[in-house]
């Protein structure tokens, strides 16, 4: 079995989730802490709608636009926080404030020795990043005008995108893509191909990479749109770039979610950010 054994997948009867009502808590439970993340997306759009003018024919009050543009994501969070409640206990993976609502189990002490390997993971990640992005600009000259493109933007402006970098990226992008998506993708892996007592280590790698590899797809929206604005040709070399450099992350959150916990994925998710905005910070002050 591929799970460390603090983590054994359980059967469909096991006492993780037996009754109704033990599921709702432990997916209310798991929905509410991504409410945080949610509503930081909700200040930064808040934000970014103030400064802007209403589309044609738009005249809604700013918190019934808010409201209306937080819906998606919302529903969102809540089809990943149900799949990944019944799936992942299953599949082999756990979440510590899952196990305290289900068992009583304190989610502090539990947390705690994975929280020096999250932090060192995913402060690797963000210096990977920055380290792949400029090894990038060098041989794909779209980057480097997409780089420079973007500006310089200032110290409070940094700063201000820091809770929603920590609460919708790390913890709600978690849920969307470990606790749910992973969960998902392994569960259903494992019961078709019937690897035995618990998905085998291919299994529950190619959900991971499966994963990161959308996560990565699903930037490229925002980069068609930056490029656009900034007249830049969108090449292959800068669409690889994009989804390289956010797999990148998948891959090492997906392994702390499945060595470790959900709550180590966002942690390191967290942490990952923390090298970002300082790389950023020193780029602005040098």
């Amino acid at each position: 079995m591929s799970s460390p054994p603090d983590s054994a997948p359980a059967d469909d009867t096991s006492p993780v989730d037996s009754g109704r009502g033990s599921f709702l808590r432990r997916a209310l439970a798991l929905f509410a802490l991504g409410l945080l993340g949610i509503a930081a997306l909700g200040v930064t759009v808040a934000t970014q709608l103030g400064t802007t003018p209403s589309p044609p024919g738009v005249d809604l009050p700013l918190p019934l636009l808010v409201v209306a543009s937080l819906i998606p994501n919302t529903l969102l969070l809540l089809v990943a926080v149900v799949v990944g409640t019944y799936c992942a206990p299953r599949a082999g993976f756990r979440s510590h404030v899952d196990e305290r609502v289900a068992r009583g189990t304190p989610v502090r002490s539990n947390l705690r020795p994975e929280l020096p390997t999250a932090v060192v993971v995913g402060l690797a990640v963000g210096i990977g990043i920055v380290g792949l992005d400029a090894v990038a600009a060098l041989f794909v000259p779209e980057v480097a005008q997409l780089q420079r493109g973007g500006g310089t933007p200032s110290v409070g402006a940094l700063l201000a995108t820091v809770p929603l970098r920590f609460l919708y990226g790390g913890i709600v992008e978690e849920l969307l893509l470990r606790w749910g998506f992973v969960s998902l993708l392994v569960y259903l892996a494992w019961r078709v191909l019937g690897t035995g007592v618990g998905p085998s280590e291919r299994v529950v790698w190619t959900g991971i990479l499966v994963a990161a590899v959308a996560f990565g797809l699903g930037h490229l929206p925002a980069l068609l749109g930056t490029a656009d604005s900034l007249g830049i040709p969108v090449s292959a070399g800068l669409v690889a770039r994009t989804v390289l450099l956010n797999a990148v992350g998948g891959v090492a959150f997906g392994w702390l979610f499945w060595r470790k916990s959900l709550e180590a994925a966002m942690v390191g998710h967290a942490a990952s950010h923390v090298a970002l905005v300082g790389s950023s910070l020193l780029v602005i002050l040098l």
